[in-house]
């Protein structure tokens, strides 16, 4: 434990100090940008930021994972902002985080399993193309020396690295935002910098308690949105967990990660902050800046405070152009690009889900819709899939007065048709035997299916037995099933 604990922390002290400044530098635009979308100061989006990185690094579950303020929980506060005000959006993000701990305990974090690689992938390229869109207002409208600016910081950020030795010195993305603010500072650039989006608050966050009744009216205001926030921040933190664990080749405990959401969220939501989560765009810039323990989330959190609050007149100075560059990277590298080139030789069913997710999470901005409809597209397809799987084989003996069927495979609600469909009811027999030796029943569905065939069977005077069957299904077909209980059997004949 104590091993673990200093590798997560002091493994890799130089870098994880210098993504955790290329990070914090890329998160203050970001901040202040979410802050604009949920209707409230600069400073709450900046606040909340360094708080839950801060608490995070300390109580999370995926280890060089940032999360702070984002812009898909910035989309769910609108409304709430808007018709009752700044307390109730922090009492609403006090019980988003009382949700996330609780889903924690309950282990709601183990669903990611039932989330497919399609699903995951299309969700990774979605948001990599809404990283990218998010960078095209900077782009438009704009003098040719933000064009020249953004392709210079490029060029930065992909030649740095081929240089022997210099590239592994200091993350390239660094060296692009603090280059190019230098120059831009030289040279009087008349361009667009992150002052010009908000002011910079000029204190560190101090502790307060929502200034709203504590009344059942109160409650039944905000659970609605806290609900939608606890739901969303889990499902992109858990999705983003998973793409870091890729990244880095490692695992990570996606239910103390919810734990961890929720203790973040309680923090921000006591010193002025707004709800937050993962962020995949300054993740993955944390782990391409050479970002990989708790160190480089702590020092992200505590550099944005500091810069923020005591740097402030430099860090108005930095350009958009810079920061934009940098998510550019972000959305190249983030993009599956190997998923295009999969597209022919992957399942059907598999390309289908994973466009799908992309287009449903480009099309609404709302990164859980995207994903629950990958995930119940994949479910339907999957469950089509085993469901054809399902084979009756029936075999004449005895002189014909003997049927015995050989039943393979799984029996469940997508498979019970051709389950009943397999057999022959109007053949002029004695005796039906009916192997499931081979087959498995799964639910309520495949129970009343065999209670079906049997009872017809009966019904035109065969006499039916049924052999074989695993202890599993004999669980659910004696608690759920009629065919083998005569006043059940009687009951159903009356009808």
């Amino acid at each position: 434990m104590l091993e673990k604990w200093k590798k997560d922390w002091f493994g890799n002290i130089k870098g994880d100090s210098l993504a955790g400044m290329v990070v914090a530098l890329a998160l203050i635009p970001e901040a202040i940008a979410f802050s604009i979308i949920a209707g409230v100061d600069p400073k709450v989006g900046l606040y909340a930021s360094f708080c839950i990185a801060v608490i995070i690094a300390f109580v999370g579950g995926r280890p060089g994972m940032i999360s702070a303020a984002t812009g898909a929980m910035a989309l769910l506060m609108i409304t709430l902002v808007k018709e009752h005000g700044l307390e109730y959006l922090l009492a609403a993000t006090l019980l988003t985080g009382v949700l996330q701990i609780g889903a924690g305990y309950l282990k709601l974090g183990s669903l990611m399993r039932f989330v497919s690689r399609s699903v995951v992938t299309g969700f990774v390229n979605a948001l990599a193309i809404l990283i990218f869109m998010a960078q095209l207002p900077e782009l438009t409208g704009v003098t040719w020396h933000v064009y020249a600016m953004t392709a210079a910081g490029l060029a930065i950020i992909y030649l740095l690295p081929l240089i022997p030795k210099v590239g592994t010195i200091v993350p390239s993305p660094l060296v692009c935002i603090v280059g190019l603010t230098i120059f831009a500072m030289y040279m009087g650039l008349d361009i667009r910098t992150v002052g010009d989006m908000g002011e910079l608050p000029d204190t560190l966050p101090i502790f307060l308690w929502p200034d709203v009744p504590l009344t059942f009216e109160t409650l039944t205001i905000i659970f609605p949105y806290s609900a939608g926030l606890a739901v969303v921040g889990l499902l992109e933190s858990m999705m983003t967990a998973t793409i870091v664990d890729d990244l880095t080749d490692t695992s990570s405990d996606k239910n103390r990660e919810c734990k961890g959401q929720g203790i973040a969220n309680i923090g921000a939501g006591l010193l002025g902050g707004m709800a937050g989560c993962a962020m995949i765009g300054q993740s993955v810039i944390n782990v391409k800046s050479g970002g990989r323990g708790r160190l480089s989330t702590f020092v992200a959190g505590v550099l944005l405070i500091i810069m923020v609050v005591f740097l402030d007149e430099w860090i108005s100075q930095i350009p958009m152009a810079a920061l934009v560059a940098v998510m550019i990277m972000v959305s190249i590298g983030t993009f599956s690009w190997d998923s295009i080139r999969n597209l022919k030789d992957h399942p059907l069913s598999s390309s289908i889900v994973m466009v799908s997710t992309v287009v449903v999470v480009v099309a609404t901005h709302n990164l859980a819709i995207g994903v629950l409809v990958g995930v119940l597209l994949a479910a339907l397809f999957f469950a089509n899939k085993i469901g054809r799987f399902m084979l009756v084989k029936g075999d004449l003996q005895e002189d014909g007065t003997l049927r015995r069927y050989k039943v393979v495979g799984q029996v469940f609600f997508a498979s019970s048709s051709d389950f009943v469909d397999g057999f022959d009811f109007k053949e002029a027999v004695d005796r039906v035997i009916i192997d499931v030796s081979e087959a498995h029943f799964w639910d309520i569905t495949a129970v009343s299916a065999l209670d079906k065939v049997v009872i017809k069977f009966r019904r035109e005077g065969a006499q039916v037995e049924v052999l074989g069957m695993n202890e599993a299904s004999a669980t659910i077909v004696d608690r759920f099933g009629v065919h083998d209980k005569p006043e059940e059997v009687d009951k159903l004949l009356a009808h």
